[in-house]
């Protein structure tokens, strides 16, 4: 009987080690599969938030890029802004200066006109039409200049007769205005002066010729000695080279530069611009 219960014994905890056995084995399977579920979480995680840093540095860097873009568009705005502005202001600079232009324009081309005016009152004054007498004005300043084959020899300082009708046309003229100044200048060409007991030189000549002339004027014309200079400029301020002797013709001229007071120059333009209109 004892015999009969150990076997049944020695059965049961046999069969109760195996069931055992057997749980102890699934419950080790099934711990395997927990821990390679936990590596792959694991690893999956630690991926999540790999990404998730790199997504996290993305968006700072498109927030801070936003911003930029924001800023420079908001400079951008502000610069096409001053831009408009500046261009409109050039533009209105360029008309103020297109008005200025046509201003000057339009003063420079009344005083062509009141200057061929004042230049054909006196030419009509001096009362010759002669290609030998020519009248300019230049700010302010009168010239007649009177080619020398009018008024002198060759090589001589006398006056001719025909040279006292020409100089007392410009007498008148002088006489009319006694607040001006006039300098007679003599002017040679670059001939060399052979020289005699009184004249050493071209120089000496060109004074001769403006002395001379200059007591015409005062002595037979009645002109005011102290309206009056005497110089002499040689063959130093040529209107052509004096290469032929046509242009050493030219050069050889007697200049009377008439040099009125600015008030009374602008008198003389009131007066012709007046008889233009009429």
């Amino acid at each position: 009987m004892r015999k009969v219960i150990f076997a049944l014994s020695l059965v049961t905890l046999t069969l109760t080690s195996c069931g055992t056995k057997k749980k102890i084995a699934a419950l080790e399977a099934q711990n395997k599969e927990c821990q390679d579920l936990l590596n792959s979480t694991t690893v999956k995680l630690n991926l999540c938030l790999s990404e998730k840093e790199a997504l996290s540095k993305q968006n700072d860097y498109l927030k801070q890029n936003n911003s930029d873009l924001i800023n420079n568009q908001k400079e951008l705005t502000l610069l096409t802004s001053k831009g408009a502005q500046n261009l409109e202001k050039s533009l209105e600079s360029l008309k103020e200066k297109d008005l200025k232009i046509t201003r000057l324009q339009d003063a420079l081309t009344r005083k062509d006109s009141v200057t061929l005016a004042l230049v054909t009152s006196l030419k009509s004054s001096v009362g010759i039409s002669d290609p030998d007498i020519e009248v300019n004005v230049d700010k302010g300043v009168v010239f007649i200049s009177i080619a020398d084959k009018l008024l002198f020899k060759s090589g001589s300082y006398v006056v001719s007769d025909r040279a006292k009708e020409v100089l007392a046309k410009v007498a008148k003229v002088i006489n009319d205005k006694p607040t001006f100044e006039c300098m007679v200048e003599g002017h040679t060409d670059n001939v060399p002066f052979t020289g005699n007991a009184i004249l050493v030189d071209n120089w000496d000549l060109s004074v001769k010729r403006s002395t001379a002339i200059v007591r015409v004027l005062t002595k037979d014309l009645k002109v005011n000695p102290k309206q009056l200079i005497a110089a002499g400029r040689g063959e130093y301020i040529p209107l052509v080279e004096n290469n032929t002797s046509e242009n050493r013709s030219i050069n050889r001229r007697t200049r009377i530069v008439i040099l009125p007071k600015i008030d009374e120059f602008y008198e003389m333009i009131e007066k012709e611009m007046k008889n233009q209109k009429k």
